[in-house]
């Protein structure tokens, strides 16, 4: 994104948990807003963060919208490992699903590791970071998947955002040719 041949910066917005930059993807002449999210533990925090990050999104709706980062939430049971799920746990996971539903939000595949966070010592994991998109970025950039990097100094891996397109030209055309065996010629 920090590329200049490729992303043309226009702005940005900071608040208490995130960042919006707007700007424009140069190959595609594409408006985009990419927001880095970095959520509150505490539930009530987190609902007031997803509307403030839903008003920002309304007011600017002629652009594509992409949320990531740390959401710092799970939406299921399954994506948490070595604690146990009280149930405050259980509400979470509901309105942060209802969040994603209710602002019609699509979440990208993760290719490769399950697990987005790690405890120092190993004993729990979490998939706390996710991507979450627009229809109107996968129309400009479909089959979308987050790839995780290998995590070396924080506790959360590195993620990138990739959309693998690639123009392999005009179908072949194709045609079965089926041949007759001949005894005597021995030919097809």
């Amino acid at each position: 994104m920090w590329h200049k041949d490729a992303f043309n910066y226009d702005s940005h917005v900071m608040e208490n948990g995130f960042i919006a930059t707007f700007g424009q993807h140069l190959r595609s002449k594409t408006k985009c807003v990419v927001v880095n999210v970095y959520a509150p533990c505490i539930l009530s925090e987190k609902v007031s963060l997803w509307e403030e990050l839903f008003k920002i999104r309304y007011a600017h709706q002629n652009l594509s919208w992409c949320f990531c980062s740390d959401f710092n939430a799970v939406r299921c049971v399954n994506e948490r490992k070595g604690t146990r799920v009280r149930g405050s746990q259980k509400s979470e996971i509901n309105d942060f699903n209802s969040f994603i539903e209710r602002k019609f939000l699509l979440e990208i595949p993760i290719v490769g590791k399950k697990y987005t966070w790690f405890k120092s010592n190993g004993s729990a994991k979490s998939t706390l970071d996710r991507v979450l998109l627009y229809e109107d970025w996968i129309h400009v950039w479909p089959i979308c998947k987050q790839y995780l990097q290998p995590r070396e100094i924080l506790d959360h891996c590195a993620m990138v955002v990739k959309s693998l397109v690639k123009d392999w030209g005009p179908r072949p055309f194709r045609t079965l040719m089926l041949g007759v065996w001949s005894v005597g010629s021995r030919k097809w």
